[in-house]
């Protein structure tokens, strides 16, 4: 009788402990209601109604300030359009350089800020070999910027290489992937 009050007893205290544990999980948010949205566009979202001023509001939303631009506290990151190479090449095509000339003429409007020239390539190649074509790429762009009259202390260079690349892509996504991105530094 003592083992089978023990085994209820435990039984009945392991129910109580399994019922207090298993509250009811808390229902995921649909993605079209969160900052980002769906698939980062945040098309549906309204600001939040305790924000009152453009300040908190850009504070509450520094993820995302528009359509493919992201803003992580310290970089912003697609406001500049990307600048597109040739397989294997470093060298600045004519219809590239208007973006290098965008990317100058924001500097001048925001004195504040810097650029960071970051240099992709595609899979194809050793790690080692793509990112010095990185590096070459950045180091182009930076280069061209210099002659357009930035200042060498607004510009940084860095290679990523094909760290960022599909793997065994279609010609497409590697024409995207061999690329320099310009990366707005934020003043502090």
């Amino acid at each position: 009788m003592k083992f089978v009050s023990k085994k209820l007893c435990l039984v009945l205290a392991s129910a109580a402990l399994l019922a207090a544990g298993c509250s009811k999980k808390p229902e995921r948010p649909n993605p079209g209601a969160t900052v980002l949205g769906p698939l980062g566009g945040g098309e549906n979202v309204a600001p939040p109604s305790n924000l009152s001023t453009v300040s908190d509001l850009n504070t509450s939303l520094q993820s995302r300030l528009a359509d493919g631009v992201i803003d992580d506290g310290s970089t912003i990151r697609g406001l500049l359009q990307p600048v597109y190479f040739e397989f294997d090449q470093s060298a600045i095509k004519q219809s590239e350089r208007e973006k290098l000339k965008a990317a100058k003429e924001y500097l001048d409007k925001n004195p504040a800020q810097r650029l960071l020239v970051e240099g992709h390539a595609d899979w194809r190649g050793t790690a080692e070999y793509n990112l010095g074509l990185g590096d070459r790429r950045a180091n182009a762009a930076k280069k061209y910027l210099l002659s357009l009259g930035v200042l060498a202390d607004k510009l940084e260079a860095n290679s990523k290489g094909s760290l960022e690349a599909k793997s065994n892509a279609d010609a497409s996504t590697m024409d995207k992937d061999r690329r320099v991105e310009l990366v707005i530094i934020k003043a502090k």
